[in-house]
Order: C-alpha cells, then sequence, then structure tokens
C-alpha cells in the first residue's frame, strides 16, 4: 500500500534522511525504531505532506503522491497521528473528530459507529473540550480523528508516549484490531521496546537518517532487534 523510494529530506542545509526505501502493507504493521534524533519522525511528516521532500518518490496504493500537501496526503489516504496529538484544547471532543471532515466527500462526512466501538470514552466526553481530557484520552481522540478519514496508510508517532498503562494496552488492542481488519498498512513509530515488539510484523531500524536493518518478524529475534537498536 506504501512504497517509499529513495527520500531524502532536508532542513535547511541540514541533510534528514538519506535514500530511504520503505514498504508497508496492508493488513501488516511496519515498525520503525531507532534512537532520538535519527530521523524517525522526519519520515513521517514527509509521508504525511507535512514537511516537504527533497527528492526521491512516495506512492500510495501505487500512485505516486508527487510531493503532496498535507491536504493533499489525506485525501489520497495516509492519516498522521503525530506525536504529541495535537489536540485542539478549545473544541470539543465532536469538534476535533469532526476537523477530520476537510479530506472527505460530503457523503462521508460522519462519524462511523466504530469509532465509539473502539473509544467508548470518547462517546461519554463528546461535549467535553479537548484540552480538559487526560493525555491517554487525546491520545485516543488523537488516533479516532485520523480513522475517520477512512485510511489505507495510518501513521503513529510515539502513540504510547505519556500514556498510562492501561490505555498503552488499549491503544495495543486497537492497533491489532485494525490489522486483523485488512483494509490499511500501519506504520509505527515507537520507543517502547515490547510495545513495537509485540505489535510489529516487520521492523526497520534507522540510524543517521538511514535505514540500516529490515527483517521480517519471523526473521528477527527480540533479542536481535536490541542488539540492532544498541549499535
Amino acid at each position: 500500500m506504501l512504497d517509499v523510494e529513495n527520500l531524502t529530506l532536508h532542513y535547511g542545509q541540514s541533510q534528514i534522511l538519506n535514500g530511504i526505501d520503505l514498504t508497508a502493507n496492508v493488513g501488516e504493521v511496519t515498525a520503525v525504531m531507532g534512537t532520538n534524533g535519527v530521523g524517525k519522525t522526519s519520515l513521517l511528516k514527509a509521508i504525511s505532506g507535512r514537511h516537504p521532500y527533497s527528492g526521491g518518490n512516495l506512492l500510495v496504493d501505487g500512485a505516486d503522491m508527487h510531493h503532496p500537501t498535507a491536504f493533499k496526503a489525506a485525501r489520497a489516504g495516509v492519516a498522521y497521528v503525530p506525536q504529541g496529538r495535537e489536540i485542539f484544547a478549545m473544541m470539543t471532543v465532536r469538534e476535533n473528530m469532526e476537523t477530520a471532515f476537510a479530506c472527505l466527500p460530503k457523503d462521508q462526512q460522519f462519524i462511523p459507529d466504530q469509532i465509539f466501538e473502539l473509544f467508548p470514552v470518547l462517546k461519554d466526553m463528546e461535549a467535553r473540550r479537548g484540552g480538559d481530557l487526560s493525555g491517554g484520552q487525546q491520545q485516543q481522540l488523537a488516533i479516532a480523528r485520523a480513522l475517520i478519514t477512512k485510511p489505507k496508510v495510518l501513521l503513529l508517532d510515539e502513540p504510547t508516549e505519556g500514556i498510562q498503562p492501561n490505555i498503552i494496552q488499549q491503544i495495543g488492542r486497537t492497533i491489532s484490531l485494525l490489522r486483523e481488519q485488512g483494509e490499511m498498512a500501519i506504520v509505527l513509530v515507537e520507543q517502547n521496546f515490547d510495545f513495537a515488539y509485540g505489535l510489529g510484523d516487520r521492523f526497520a531500524v534507522m540510524t543517521r537518517g538511514e535505514i540500516k536493518t529490515r527483517a521480517d518478524k519471523a526473521d528477527m529475534t527480540a533479542e536481535r532487534l536490541l542488539q540492532e537498536l544498541a549499535l
């Protein structure tokens, strides 16, 4: 569903990504891992149109996105749940979710029942302001907002950061369910090793703006992955 080919990205004169190749398949979780500062978030920003990339190609479902804006990437089926969640603090939970309507045709501008099945707390808090929610509740809201766009590719940037353990477990179950439904490719950037290894079907380990190791889970034990991350 997602093919990243020889992707490069710069911030000013600094090159952050250097020839990234990455494939994410429908019905799989592709875990992108590495220490802080190696370019994982920059990669997701490039794919989602949040930061222009310098060279290479991004293809979703075989179609080249040609340096998309964030809006065009969303219309092409890419949904991004950013690190830090980016909830609109003064808007209600429902209003936050409805911002996803911007990239949908008129006949699809509604909140599916599945959203409240996945995240029942959002139904109970529809009229609450986003800024009044806990960090875990905001993370659920951010994921819900992304799912409303009916993505082909779901990008998750550090979804467990600063989240209480019971919500981490719920988010993990939600990602597993989405994978089993087989309707999207999921790219997960995550520092929580156990969470990422437990969910990952394939792994890409980044260092200094490059992917140094790629492997399916069948070929990557937890011990070997830890060693790759430590090198």
